[in-house]
């Protein structure tokens, strides 16, 4: 069991928060980790398929108007369609400059980084961001906690996750509490 286990791993409920995060990566982790992190809160991957990308996957998408790619998510086996449109110009940039065959290179050997590693340099960049309840998870609530507060479509963000119930893409992402909590702010008899 990791640690992340262990803490309630929550959503960046603030764009401040967002922004002091990706500060933090860049400062104190690497191009590399702030990637991984604009990755994550852009398309709500686990970090297990994220760190599966190729600098090819990336570079090959160049020229098509939607940046589009297909992967097989690895806990649930299923097909899905990542759109990296809103991140790719960055993507790109940071894609050609990479002389390894992995998006995320790891600096021991030719594979990508593992998911302990990238754990690692969140929960880093989180200290010195000044957030707590960091992990890998808080990449993906974090893409479902702002699609959600955008869109209010739970149903499709059900799917995009490959969750069985609304209630459970809801609570995942910390909403139900968020709208228990504001009904109750203004409840008084």
């Amino acid at each position: 069991m990791t640690k992340e286990h262990l803490i309630d791993v929550q959503p960046i409920r603030t764009v401040e928060d967002i922004d002091s995060m990706k500060w933090a990566l860049k400062r104190h982790a690497s191009e590399r980790d702030y990637m991984l992190f604009l990755v994550g809160i852009n398309t709500g991957l686990r970090v297990s398929d994220i760190l599966k990308f190729k600098t090819t996957d990336i570079v090959k998408l160049k020229g098509k108007k939607r940046k589009e790619l297909t992967i097989q998510e690895g806990k649930t086996k299923k097909k899905r369609v990542v759109n990296l449109t809103g991140v790719y110009e960055e993507l790109y940039a940071y894609a050609v400059q990479n002389a390894s065959e992995w998006l995320f290179p790891s600096r021991k050997g030719d594979k990508s980084i593992s998911g302990i590693q990238a754990y690692r340099q969140l929960v880093k960049a989180g200290e010195f961001a000044g957030l707590e309840a960091i992990g890998t998870h808080t990449m993906r609530k974090t893409f479902g906690y702002w699609y959600y507060k955008k869109t209010k479509d739970v149903a499709t963000l059900m799917s995009i996750f490959n969750h069985s119930s609304q209630d459970i893409t809801k609570r995942y992402i910390g909403i139900s509490q968020e709208e228990i909590n504001d009904t109750l702010d203004d409840f008084v008899l």
